[in-house]
């Protein structure tokens, strides 16, 4: 996204996954599920493929960037879904579609519409709408969203057919009220709403949420909904997994990428075939090793634009993947939405936590080592020297009970940010010590984390 400026039992559960979503017919947690539910478990990645004619497509009568027509031609994404298979056959992908291909006439345009209907028949795949080229809030109204939106996904229906509805919606940024929009009047639970921790790449920055799923605030999309006045029953996923040690820099501070992880375009296309392979594991490796056994459950995700490539890169990922965790689910992102739904009404019992120590690549230093701790009330990233062990330093410190307010206006910056950001664009954003924020800041994090009241000295 950034490159400009801008088998077997490998998906053995997808297929009981989805037919395990137990839900009502308006696409809710069933009011027998919701008193007796569990946490979710398992090993789940969801890969999302764009098919585009222009680079960015802000709006649906203007765009930015390249046209990039001829590769997004049938062949181009039949390549796409063949390398797919060749790493997990067995599995399910979500492809989401822009305005301008939906309505492109030119023949090419015609068969990949075609080519994408046959693959939800043949393999299950789900097709959706992508507006405003990943930065609708940015350039459009909100209203104006809502009726692109509207008016795309019935496209998306008649393309399909049968009756055909998506579970999800993949926007890269999407503003809160949009989401509830989804969930009251398209019947449509899940979207991908967010990219985390971008911040100073493309044309949206939206720094300060949570990277794994979560139900957000009518006040803020990054903001988890703090109760029932505030709750959009829509399942806000992330767009890209990214090596937590690189996406702390602002941009490509330092000449270094902050968006660097899974994507091809940050790992191979700027490391070379050996290192960014290997990063693109080591990033998934964060949540499939540690972030598991913390968690509970794992999940890796990431957006490839089909005009790209990258597709032995794809084949490469989901074989070494299927080699070291064969208990992966590769379903879609409405499956796996769904599926986190069904086991979590609410964001009362959010606690997220990752640990990564650097993998080496640009980026991400070998001696130093990130925690996260994401929950309903705050964030919290700590940074130490593992080698050294030294104290560690807060780099990140945002409140989640404090009022928040999106833009009303058009602009790119949609951050959520107030006491401590990781950023570091704002005077007060520099790395602290815990017993340095203030009391009533530390009061909040030892009665959640009292373990890490040991570790100030």
């Amino acid at each position: 996204m950034s490159g400009t400026l801008t088998r077997r039992r490998f998906l053995g559960g997808a297929a009981s996954t989805a037919a395990s979503l137990a839900l009502s017919s308006t696409g809710a947690p069933s009011p027998a599920s919701a008193s007796s539910v569990t946490p979710l478990c398992g090993r789940f990645l969801t890969h999302v493929s764009i098919v585009r004619v222009n680079q960015i497509e802000v709006t649906p009568t203007r765009n930015i960037g390249l046209d990039e027509s001829p590769d997004n031609s049938p062949a181009r994404i039949r390549s796409r879904r063949e390398a797919f298979a060749r790493g997990c056959p067995n599995g399910q992908m979500t492809w989401a579609i822009s305005w301008l291909a939906l309505i492109d006439k030119r023949k090419d345009y015609e068969e990949a519409r075609h080519l994408l209907a046959s693959f939800h028949d043949k393999y299950g795949d789900e097709i959706t709408f992508i507006p405003g080229g990943y930065f609708a809030p940015m350039y459009n109204t909100r209203e104006q969203t809502r009726q692109t939106i509207r008016d795309a996904l019935n496209m998306v229906s008649t393309m399909v057919g049968g009756g055909y509805r998506p579970k999800s919606l993949v926007a890269g940024f999407m503003d809160a009220e949009n989401q509830r929009h989804l969930a009251n009047d398209e019947g449509i639970h899940v979207c991908q709403g967010q990219i985390w921790s971008q911040h100073g790449i493309d044309n949206g920055d939206g720094d300060g949420g949570i990277c794994y799923p979560y139900y957000p605030s009518r006040e803020h999309y990054l903001k988890p909904a703090q109760g029932s006045a505030d709750f959009i029953d829509c399942v806000c996923l992330d767009g890209w997994t990214c090596d937590f040690l690189s996406a702390r820099r602002q941009g490509f501070e330092g000449g270094f990428n902050s968006r660097l992880g899974v994507g091809p375009i940050e790992s191979v296309g700027n490391l070379g075939l050996t290192a960014g392979r290997r990063e693109m594991m080591d990033t998934t490796a964060i949540h499939f090793d540690n972030g598991y056994a913390t968690n509970g459950f794992g999940w890796v995700t990431a957006i490839w634009e089909t005009s790209l490539g990258h597709d032995e890169d794809l084949t490469y990922w989901l074989q070494s993947i299927h080699d070291r965790w064969s208990d992966t689910q590769v379903i879609t992102e409405g499956a796996f939405g769904l599926e986190w739904r069904k086991h979590t009404p609410s964001n009362a019992g959010l606690n997220y936590r990752f640990a990564e120590k650097g993998t080496g690549a640009p980026g991400s230093e070998k001696n130093l080592e990130i925690e996260w701790f994401m929950n309903r009330e705050f964030r919290l990233a700590l940074l130490h020297d593992w080698e050294k062990n030294t104290p560690p330093v807060a780099i990140d410190f945002t409140r989640y009970d404090l009022k928040a307010e999106e833009p009303q206006g058009l602009q790119r910056e949609w951050s959520l940010m107030n006491v401590l950001n990781q950023k570091g664009t704002r005077p007060q954003d520099k790395p602290v010590p815990l017993q340095q924020l203030s009391t009533g800041d530390q009061r909040r994090i030892y009665r959640r984390y009292p373990q890490l009241r040991s570790r100030t000295a």
